[in-house]
């Protein structure tokens, strides 16, 4: 990124700092220095160690694990910032916590996700930044302004790097269909998904047609996240089953909670295309993982919002 910008600081918290060291790489500016201490009774106390007066403050902060830590500290870390007399702070989270939690319902629960976003503002952000929200309307959450970036344009040209002529996008299913068909529009190829249904009193629904060509076809899934990979993985084995050369995936942000990638290793999936909202430990990682780097996209979002030029300049 040619010419580096006034006024701009960035700053990482524990979650996700080779994303943050890779944003600021784009940006030709150093990283902010800040410190965290953790006392025996588990507080923590987070000094800024540089000036930040009359600033414009970036902070990276990704929603894994230890989730709540990573919360705490984020809030943390703004607060200072503000005291700071920083001019404005910007949070930067490419996975939104508890983005799942966008509706009540059930009785007496907490929509957790509007929580998120209140804490935010109170904790001292001025707006947020984050990546491919999983549902829309959080980002109505918000009492600050909030802009979403999304992946999809990016995981699209890396995919059109390999032949994808025999290639049919398939949703896991008819919620995930128009999603999924964002990513057939900018391919220029068939949309297919996968028709679930529940028998009797089973509260687990599962796959009974697929609706499209898929014989045949290399087949690729597409979510905005994987958590367990329940969905995908038997996805994959519904699609081969029916006629389907081959199965990969492509998913924005990579959970992969619980035994995820040890079903990964076991699975008939070809290959897995995620990106770097969240970061993947080692003892995830698989040679069948491909990952993707946002950090351009998130460096020009920043360069954006601090220039006070449009950020919806980004999707077309």
């Amino acid at each position: 990124m040619s010419g580096t910008p006034s006024n701009l600081k960035v700053f990482a918290g524990a979650s996700h700092p080779e994303l943050a060291a890779e944003i600021c790489h784009h940006l030709a500016i150093p990283l902010g220095r800040s410190h965290t201490v953790r006392f025996s009774n588990e507080n923590l106390k987070i000094k800024i160690d540089e000036n930040v007066r009359e600033q414009d403050v970036f902070v990276v902060q990704s929603a894994c694990s230890p989730l709540s830590e990573h919360i705490i500290e984020l809030l943390i870390m703004l607060d200072a910032l503000r005291h700071a007399s920083a001019q404005r702070v910007t949070a930067v989270i490419p996975y939104f916590p508890y983005a799942r939690s966008d509706k009540k319902d059930e009785p007496r629960i907490s929509i957790t996700a509007r929580l998120m976003a209140d804490l935010l503002a109170t904790s001292g952000a001025n707006r947020v930044l984050t990546m491919d929200l999983h549902s829309p309307q959080i980002q109505g959450f918000f009492s600050i302004p909030a802009d979403q970036l999304t992946a999809v344009p990016a995981i699209c040209e890396r995919l059109k790097q390999n032949d994808i002529s025999n290639t049919v996008v398939v949703a896991a299913d008819v919620g995930e269909a128009k999603d999924a068909g964002r990513f057939a529009q900018r391919l220029h190829l068939p949309l297919a998904f996968i028709d679930k249904r529940r028998s009797g009193d089973d509260e687990d629904a599962r796959a009974a047609h697929v609706i499209g060509d898929i014989a045949g076809k290399d087949c690729l899934l597409v979510d905005d996240e994987i958590a367990t990979g329940g969905t995908i993985f038997s996805a994959t084995e519904f699609l081969l089953e029916r006629g389907a050369r081959s199965v990969s995936a492509a998913i924005i942000h990579p959970v992969l909670s619980g035994r995820a990638a040890e079903r990964l290793a076991a699975s008939r999936l070809k290959q897995l295309l995620v990106t770097n909202t969240i970061p993947i430990p080692a003892d995830k990682r698989s040679p069948k993982i491909e990952v993707l780097s946002l950090a351009p996209q998130i460096a020009t979002a920043i360069t954006h919002i601090h220039d006070g030029r449009s950020v919806s300049e980004l999707f077309s």
